[in-house]
């Protein structure tokens, strides 16, 4: 059988020959259009929804929030499982995919769904998807120093949430750039019952005050004589 075979690709030499050259040709193709990644991602078509109720037990935000997330989400299409974890104060819900399952058409169907529902959340229970990364992507911490000693932590964390954040969440590939640390700016209103006693109000009349402090009203010009007034 071999000594056939080698007497005809002696007597075929140039079929040989070119064969040769396309399999050699088609192998350097195929090393440089292959994709090869040192760290493949094999992780399953996840869309994390995460939910915070600051100060709620588990149990009521696991009645009140996970559940309805949990049941609304089980019925997408193409969803293979649903899990749902509740903490104190937040919820998080997994919703997995099955596999060859587009990631933004599966986070497209996740936001319908829960805009379905925003419905029967509590007031100011905002449901959020989790940022567009997969579970090989790489996280990169870094830490803002001040050297002089003339920057409060509050000035560092606000360079950090109004600046730097920013900058680098418009770097291709970064999906999310989340803080930690620092002190998060805050407007404290320290009230005295006294004076609240002595002017008559309650703590609903200075809530209801700094609302309206806050709050828009539409407007438009008035032409009178050649003249505009708003």
């Amino acid at each position: 059988m071999i000594e056939r075979v080698i007497d005809w690709c002696a007597g075929n030499r140039f079929l040989v020959f070119t064969g040769t050259l396309v399999l050699t040709f088609w192998g350097i193709w195929a090393m440089t259009a292959t994709p090869v990644d040192a760290v493949p991602d094999i992780s399953d078509v996840q869309v994390i929804v995460a939910t915070e109720w600051m100060g709620r037990s588990p149990d009521l935000i696991e009645d009140q929030v996970t559940y309805p997330i949990v049941s609304a989400l089980i019925s997408t299409p193409n969803v293979r499982t649903v899990r749902g974890f509740t903490d104190f104060g937040i919820s998080y819900v997994y919703v997995i995919f099955e596999d060859g399952t587009d990631m933004y058409w599966a986070r497209s169907r996740v936001v319908e769904y829960l805009q379905g529902i925003r419905g029967q959340l509590p007031n100011g229970v905002n449901p959020v998807i989790g940022p567009d990364a997969t579970g090989v992507g790489w996280v990169f911490e870094y830490a803002i120093v001040d050297e002089t000693g003339r920057h409060t932590l509050a000035d560092l964390r606000g360079f950090q949430d109004w600046y730097l954040r920013y900058w680098l969440a418009a770097v291709p590939g970064v999906a999310e750039v989340a803080s930690i640390g620092g002190f998060v700016k805050q407007y404290q209103v320290n009230l005295d019952p006294n004076k609240l006693a002595a002017y008559d109000l309650a703590v609903k009349d200075v809530v209801r005050a700094i609302q309206a402090s806050n709050n828009d009203v539409e407007g438009r010009l008035l032409e009178f004589a050649g003249r505009e007034y708003m």
